[in-house]
């Protein structure tokens, strides 16, 4: 499931999350990685020359093309210091910043530490700088950081793919799911067929799993699915119309591939005829869900969404 996450999340960020295009990214790679576009080298430091030129992308310039906003202290050509602790220092400092940032626009990270977003080397070097005990000589008192994860390599690098994997997706639902116009929701339902069916709250308060707008979300793929289920199957060749749903998730509720296959219907009526036909209406056996799954991604595909989906 979190591998399906992250590939979900590197292919929207790939695709929209820059302007002037798309711009390929790898989760954590490329993100540890492009931090900064200018990049400060001298002979002695040919191990810090990296392919950080003037065009480089960095998570920077992602989120100022999405929030329309700098991140406070980093500017648009900001260089690293040669020395590797003062390198590791400002860039810890940088993501104690870009974390700051985000959870004052609503972003929910608690688990996600700065150090967790450096380079597996810059990190082992936080941790070196961090384990140096401190003497009060005046006071002759001892101390330490009692919030100091020390992992081991590998364990560094699947919680590093996690916190950039988490901080892309409050990126996304902080500052692309707002656009979801919330001012047609009471319209909606106001076709008679949906009419009877139970509402999706959208207030602040009445879900603590999904933010108002992926709740307007819901609310339109029920009003899709409801609206077209029995045009899109009326002549279906393996089972009666689907009956009537409550969607309610975006997990089980669309695993049978009837629901966006319902809302692409309802934009592009001519694949009905071509592929949604040919779906289960009441699937039951993997096997089922996989066809249906099938045909939808090869409705995608004959409309040229600009979307990498895999079944």
């Amino acid at each position: 499931f979190f591998q399906k996450t992250l590939t979900a999340v590197k292919n929207w960020f790939t695709l929209f999350g820059w302007s002037k295009g798309q711009n390929p990214i790898s989760i954590p790679y490329s993100l540890r990685r492009d931090v900064c576009k200018v990049q400060m080298t001298s002979s002695q430091e040919k191990v810090f020359k990296q392919n950080l030129g003037k065009d480089t992308k960095t998570v920077y310039d992602m989120l100022f093309h999405l929030s329309g906003q700098l991140l406070p202290g980093v500017t648009s050509s900001q260089s690293l210091p040669l020395d590797p602790v003062e390198r590791m220092l400002q860039l810890h400092r940088q993501h104690s910043a870009l974390l700051a940032f985000l959870r004052s626009q609503g972003a929910y990270l608690p688990h996600v530490m700065p150090e967790f977003l450096l380079e597996p080397d810059d990190y082992k070097k936080w941790i070196k700088a961090q384990t140096v005990v401190k003497v009060d000589v005046k006071n002759s008192d001892v101390f330490s950081n009692k919030h100091l994860f020390i992992l081991e390599d590998s364990i560094f690098e699947t919680m590093s793919k996690r916190a950039w994997t988490d901080v892309l997706l409050q990126v996304y639902k902080v500052f692309v799911l707002p656009r979801v116009s919330s001012c047609s929701i009471t319209d909606l339902f106001s076709l008679e067929s949906v009419q009877n069916m139970p509402r999706i709250k959208s207030e602040p308060l009445s879900s603590n799993i999904y933010s108002p707008y992926e709740r307007t979300i819901l609310t339109w793929l029920n009003k899709h699915y409801e609206e077209n289920r029995r045009t899109v199957w009326k002549d279906c060749q393996k089972g009666e119309v689907p009956p009537m749903r409550w969607i309610v998730n975006f997990d089980r509720d669309l695993l049978d591939g009837l629901v966006l296959a319902a809302q692409l219907a309802a934009y592009c009526p001519y694949l009905i005829a071509t592929h949604f036909v040919r779906m289960y209406t009441t699937p039951r056996t993997p096997e089922q869900f996989l066809h249906n799954c099938l045909i939808l991604v090869n409705a995608m595909h004959a409309v040229s969404l600009a979307i990498d989906i895999k079944v």
